[in-house]
């Protein structure tokens, strides 16, 4: 099991050569813009902005997809009874199942925003080292206990997937066969549980061994690496994402200012 974030920001693409700290103000001001997103008329230009940013970045599609998968299950497990149950406005009616007007633009805005979201977000983790990243977190004032915490549960995310698939092939090599029966979800559980159990007694270890080092909680020598704002061409993309993100809050309001 692959977890790195890393695989890919050894690129020269635009967006891979954005100051990090530049980077990191931009997208999370395109990010807030798209959250401010309540008409799904302006979804498209979420998804534009989106993909004109991807194919910048010079990331494969591959790794939006497989980054996507499961949390794009689980939104579109919530979702996609919308259109059956919510609103008034009949589209369609076949016997008892009805598509809803309402309900298809709600379950339009709602994926729209996170799929444009969740991908500006990946373009953040795929375009930045992860220690890169928590460096500039740092230097624009989060504290280093949460950094070092964050560090910390980044390292040890590859040994509890290690740890997970010793377990999954001892249960094959013990003749585990994945189904939808009560016993095949009692192991399912017990494995969980081991992990958990081995996870928590590991990061006691690794803290009383942290503490015979001299480590000392909420004081700590880290101290970031990343400082300034880059050069002109950096500063001028925070003002592009601004600019985007101040256009789509405006017209969240606009339809309300010249009715008034």
């Amino acid at each position: 099991m692959r977890l790195t974030l890393d695989s890919y920001t050894a690129l020269q693409s635009p967006l891979h050569r954005w100051w990090p700290r530049s980077k990191l103000v931009g997208l999370g001001l395109l990010m807030l813009g798209f959250t401010s997103v309540q008409q799904v008329q302006l979804v498209p230009i979420c998804l534009l902005v989106t993909a004109v940013l991807y194919m910048l970045s010079g990331l494969p599609w591959s790794f939006l997809r497989s980054r996507l998968r499961y949390p794009g299950l689980f939104v579109l497990g919530m979702v996609i009874a919308l259109p059956l149950l919510s609103g008034s406005t009949i589209l369609w009616q076949w016997g008892p199942l009805a598509i809803r007007q309402e309900g298809l633009m709600a379950m339009g805005l709602i994926a729209g925003r996170f799929l444009s979201i969740v991908t500006i977000g990946m373009l953040l983790l795929g375009t930045t080292p992860l220690l890169k990243l928590i460096d500039t977190l740092v230097s624009l004032g989060l504290p280093t206990l949460m950094a070092e915490m964050a560090l910390l549960a980044y390292r040890y995310l590859f040994d509890i997937a290690d740890q997970l698939a010793i377990l999954r092939q001892a249960m094959r090599l013990r003749g585990f066969q994945p189904g939808g029966n009560r016993q095949s979800w009692q192991q399912l559980a017990a494995v969980t549980g081991t992990l958990l159990v081995r996870s928590y007694e590991q990061s006691e270890r690794v803290y009383k061994a942290m503490r015979l080092r001299g480590y000392s909680n909420g004081r700590s020598n880290m101290s970031p690496q990343i400082q300034g704002w880059g050069r002109a061409p950096d500063i001028a993309a925070i003002g592009l994402c601004a600019t985007i993100a101040l256009i789509l809050m405006s017209l969240q309001i606009w339809p309300v200012v010249s009715g008034g």
